[in-house]
């Protein structure tokens, strides 16, 4: 099992996971299209390709497609052409788009390679046709002799780019309207959708007030790891390093850790490794534990995994006012140890002069943030989930943040006349 800190992982590198994957595999295989949720980090795209790997074994076509990079509605239907293309070439008819222009694409088709068919597909698709397009897409890997998987990865970070153009929410609406309807066209045959991303979709369609344009979509949550697979996950990897680890320090890690993140896990593990051998040993200790978490995961290097948890935030919130009060909430409670009721008291006077309603707007917010998995509720009110997460939002405001409460009572005995 080799350590991976960035990439996918499948096969051999694939850790546990198997009660998820028979779960998933048989929604798909009874031909349920999902809608794949969770946190950051934790996994999702790695257990789409282990899923298609296997289902591939069985006969199946797994097609995956990223629209991350998309800009467009047209750039959508291009990566899914892609996809389908590289599996099986598009023959002539599959390319009576827009009248005459058909005739000329195909005689240039013909003579370029996979490399630059994507440049040649997308040159022709507009505002006016791409719906056409999409649906003889998707009507095209039904007629396919085997049954098909279409996973598409980050949709919502499309939809979230979309809403910032202009008729952002009208286009968005259309495209998942479009998605849907080309889907349920196909009932009972292939191909199934697969959605995925590092957003929330649900939290985005909700704030539009379009959530039943993905009611076809079965939600599949991919949680966490328990201590337990995350202590074998650690030992795993440090016996395929040829590392001896002390006695209670996989243990150490995941209550470091506060939660089994997949790839925080192995990036702890990488960033034991890396510390040991700089030190000449082949020995990890509960000291080195303590030592990497503070300088390394919470150190300049770890600010990377908190920037793209930032980028992802920004994005699944999809303004700054929102992103605005999201900081201020996960600052309260990285730095009180909780966002009580109070607090957010506070906050929402805080921005009731803000010409949308306050209220709503941390309502919103505080939704997203349970959904992405930063902040889970108890009887007191909102903590996170992940203490690595906290340690590095606490270490980003603890010298610098007044607390909401603290700075409420301040601003009101400015204004006080007395």
């Amino acid at each position: 099992m080799r350590s991976s800190t960035g990439r996918w992982v499948s096969g051999d590198d694939f850790f546990n996971r198997d009660e998820e994957l028979s779960i998933l595999e048989s929604r798909i295989r009874d031909g349920n299209h999902i809608v794949m949720t969770g946190q950051r980090r934790m996994g999702k795209t790695s257990i789409l390709q282990e899923l298609g790997r296997r289902l591939e074994e069985d006969g199946w076509i797994f097609l995956p497609t990223d629209v991350e990079g998309a800009i467009s509605e047209e750039d959508v239907v291009t990566k899914i052409a892609e996809a389908v293309h590289q599996y099986q070439p598009l023959p002539r008819r599959a390319w009576n788009i827009v009248g005459r222009r058909s005739a000329e694409l195909w005689r240039r088709v013909k003579k370029i390679g996979a490399r630059d068919f994507a440049v040649e597909f997308r040159a022709v698709l507009d505002a006016g046709n791409w719906r056409h397009h999409g649906r003889h897409l998707i009507r095209r890997c039904a007629s396919f002799d085997k049954p098909v998987v279409l996973a598409v990865d980050e949709l919502p970070i499309f939809l979230s780019r979309l809403l910032r153009q202009e008729n952002g929410a009208a286009r968005a609406d259309v495209f998942l309207s479009w998605l849907r309807a080309a889907f349920q066209q196909q009932a009972g045959t292939s191909p199934v959708l697969v959605v995925s991303g590092s957003i929330g979709l649900a939290p985005l369609v909700q704030r539009l007030g379009i959530s039943d344009r993905i009611n076809y979509l079965d939600p599949f949550r991919l949680g966490p790891w328990d201590r337990e697979t995350s202590v074998a996950c650690f030992e795993a990897l440090a016996a395929s390093g040829g590392f001896v680890v002390d006695e209670g320090v996989a243990e150490a890690v995941y209550d470091h850790l506060g939660i089994g993140i997949p790839q925080h896990v192995q990036s702890f593990f990488a960033r034991l490794r890396d510390y040991a051998l700089r030190h000449d040993r082949q020995r990890i200790t509960m000291e080195d534990v303590d030592t990497v978490y503070r300088t390394e995961l919470l150190g300049p290097s770890g600010q990377n995994d908190l920037a793209h948890y930032e980028a992802r935030l920004r994005d699944g919130l999809g303004d700054e006012t929102r992103y605005g009060i999201a900081m201020e909430i996960l600052a309260e409670a990285a730095v009180q140890g909780v966002f009580t009721p109070d607090a957010r008291q506070h906050l929402e006077t805080r921005y009731s002069k803000l010409p949308s309603r306050a209220p709503r707007q941390v309502v919103e917010t505080l939704d997203v943030l349970v959904h992405d998995g930063y902040l889970e509720s108890d009887a007191e009110g909102y903590r996170f989930a992940s203490h690595l997460l906290r340690d590095w939002w606490k270490a980003r405001f603890r010298g610098h943040y007044t607390p909401l409460t603290v700075a409420s009572r301040a601003t009101l005995a400015e204004t006080d006349p007395k």
